[in-house]
């Protein structure tokens, strides 16, 4: 029973949708669809605009871009200056605030209760990203009987979401895989997971996560010997919690390559007293 509350918050985590107030507005002759974060006597609008965060800050009829230009390799932070610029009729730094929307909704929000008295500071709100991908593997499957310690090749869909600010380390995935019969193993199945990755290195191409899986739900079908020769037979199992495992993500285009090493360690399940060797390799593209 313990196990309940973490599907049921593994659940609204994957499903749960964030709404967002969204308009128009031009800058510098271009339009764009803004998302307004904070809103005050400075507002702080943003989107992801050419698959990048863009941030903007309005103040009365000025809007303005806030931005963070490379050269040579160095970051420029104009928007500090731009920042300092908007609030020079109070006593606030823009030093330590970096274009992110964590650290710009705490500075916006920090002006605005300078400047208004009854300014109610905005709630945290997060920015989900979704990913949708497709991958294959093998495995000797541990917690099948299996005495010959054969691989069987599988296939597989996950849709991961993740959210880029708040929690960027962190991410929820389902995941669908069917394994097929090999030579010597005639079992087949089918299984649904719910999964917990923790991103212990965070890059923005290289990602090294640890895999928990949560939840698995499997359909299974056997061929049996009996007196009568062979028959089929079919069952389903529900699993909880089942595996610990390593991956990484390695970014191609717009999306990632993804290599996880699965089940490493099973403390949820009985194994064959073999070493688990369970491996994927995939590709999920931002949705």
């Amino acid at each position: 029973m313990k196990t309940l509350p973490t599907f049921f918050l593994v659940l609204a985590f994957v499903f749960s949708t964030a709404i967002f107030a969204q308009e128009q507005y031009t800058v510098s002759g271009k339009t764009y669809t803004l998302q307004t974060e904070v809103e005050g006597t400075l507002t702080l609008l943003w989107n992801v605009i050419d698959e990048q965060y863009r941030y903007f800050a309005k103040k009365g009829n000025e809007l303005v871009e806030l931005k963070n230009t490379r050269t040579d390799g160095k970051y420029q932070e104009e928007y500090k200056e731009t920042l300092v610029s908007l609030t020079s009729d109070q006593s606030i730094s823009s030093e330590k605030t970096k274009l992110t929307l964590v650290s710009l909704r705490s500075f916006f929000n920090e002006y605005n209760k300078k400047v208004d008295p009854y300014y109610q500071e905005n709630a945290t709100s997060v920015a989900l990203e979704t990913r949708l991908g497709a991958f294959g593997g093998v495995s000797n499957n541990v917690s099948t009987t299996n005495p010959q310690n054969v691989f069987a090749p599988f296939f597989g869909i996950e849709f991961e979401v993740t959210d880029s600010q708040m929690l960027k380390r962190h991410a929820a995935v389902l995941q669908f895989r069917h394994s097929f019969k090999a030579e010597d193993y005639d079992l087949t199945y089918s299984q649904f997971t719910i999964n917990y990755r923790y991103k212990f290195i965070h890059k923005e191409s290289l990602s090294l996560f640890i895999q928990a899986k949560l939840i698995a739900l499997s359909f299974f079908e056997r061929a049996k010997d009996n007196q009568e020769g062979l028959i089929d037979r079919t069952g389903s199992s529900l699993q909880t919690p089942i595996g610990l495992g390593l991956g990484l993500d390695y970014k191609l285009g717009n999306g990632f390559i993804t290599f996880i090493m699965n089940d490493i360690v099973a403390p949820g399940v009985d194994t064959n007293d073999a070493f688990s060797l369970d491996f994927t390799l995939g590709y999920k593209f931002n949705l």
